[in-house]
């Protein structure tokens, strides 16, 4: 037993130095960044890499001490990362997300897209027809408490109060605009995260969010002010909405990995799904800041059916280049 701490203890104090040599520079450029090291220590560093390396392999071909294979370990991890790893800034690596990932991994899921759209959509357009045919249909989908009196029974006078603004309560626009945020993004959450049950809860929730919207469209163009509303609801729906679908998309991705597997198990399937929708994922929580900015602001301020309409129009035009329009290579 003396023997092999002696063995320990001499292999140690030989190699020690050039450990504390590669700890110091590792430890320097993690605090400070690669601008703090010297010519002569960014010389050194592969060096006192493959000098570490090589002693952890000695360390644990003659099994000695623990602990001296658990620093060598650590500071070989530390090493490697820091002469192979990428190193980009916070800034830089959103960039990245914003100029690559996020558009990339939306144009590649055309598919699951068009799906999550159907059932959203679907459900919108079941609920506004059966409405339209028989009102009693709104209440079945709401109950009798919904909306503060945006239901059949109201009149088109109240009606349209409800989607022109005096603008008299700006001063609680902010609020509002967190409660939407707030309400929408559990929403898309839910429909990403439910997606690993094959997708099934996911096209639920994507219809029954289709037919409280669709229901209550029907409310306001059976009194002839589907126009009006539509303005209304548009400028900050497109964004909304999209992000929505999107997040719809992101669980059909893990659900379709769960499903259908392949030569793969359900939870490496999952998982090697997982990255591209939670990068979708990710994106929807932008756009949903973006909305609920639109919804809190933009549309209590905005009175103009026309600009409602440019505003949405404009908002669509920029989702469908910025997610479709092919572009060039990023350098990074």
């Amino acid at each position: 037993m003396r023997g092999d701490l002696l063995k320990s203890y001499r292999f140690r104090e030989e190699r020690q130095a050039e450990w504390q040599k590669l700890d110091l520079i590792l430890t320097k450029a993690e605090n400070g960044g690669v601008k703090n090291l010297s010519d002569e220590q960014m010389l050194a560093l592969p060096r006192l890499y493959r000098q570490a390396v090589s002693s952890l392999s000695v360390a644990r071909s003659i099994s000695l001490d623990q602990n001296v294979i658990t620093y060598l370990e650590s500071l070989c991890t530390r090493a490697y990362f820091f002469v192979y790893g990428a190193r980009t800034t916070l800034g830089e690596r959103m960039m990245q997300f914003l100029r690559r990932d996020w558009p990339e991994a939306i144009a590649t899921s055309l598919w699951t897209t068009l799906l999550s759209a159907f059932f959203f959509f679907g459900g919108w357009a079941l609920a506004f027809f059966l409405c339209l045919q028989d009102m009693d249909w709104y209440w079945t989908f709401h109950g009798q408490n919904f909306m503060e009196g945006r239901n059949p029974d109201a009149t088109v006078e109240y009606l349209r109060s409800t989607i022109y603004t005096d603008n008299s309560g700006d001063g609680e626009l902010s609020a509002f605009a967190s409660f939407l945020f707030n309400n929408n993004a559990q929403l898309a959450l839910f429909a990403f995260a439910l997606g690993f049950a094959f997708g099934i809860p996911t096209a639920w929730l994507l219809v029954y969010n289709g037919v409280m919207i669709g229901s209550m469209y029907a409310v306001f163009w059976d009194k002839g002010l589907g126009y009006e509303f539509t303005g209304w609801l548009m400028i900050h729906g497109v964004t909304e909405l999209y992000a929505i679908v999107l997040a719809g998309a992101a669980g059909f991705i893990i659900g379709g990995a769960v499903a259908f597997p392949g030569g793969r198990t359900r939870l490496a399937s999952a998982r090697a799904a997982g990255q591209k929708a939670a990068t979708i994922a990710m994106g929807c929580v932008i756009m949903l800041i973006i909305a609920a900015i639109l919804e809190g602001f933009g549309r209590q301020l905005i009175n103009s059916d026309v600009l409602r309409y440019s505003i949405a129009g404009g908002t669509l035009a920029f989702w469908l280049a910025y997610f479709h329009l092919p572009r060039k290579d990023d350098p990074l």
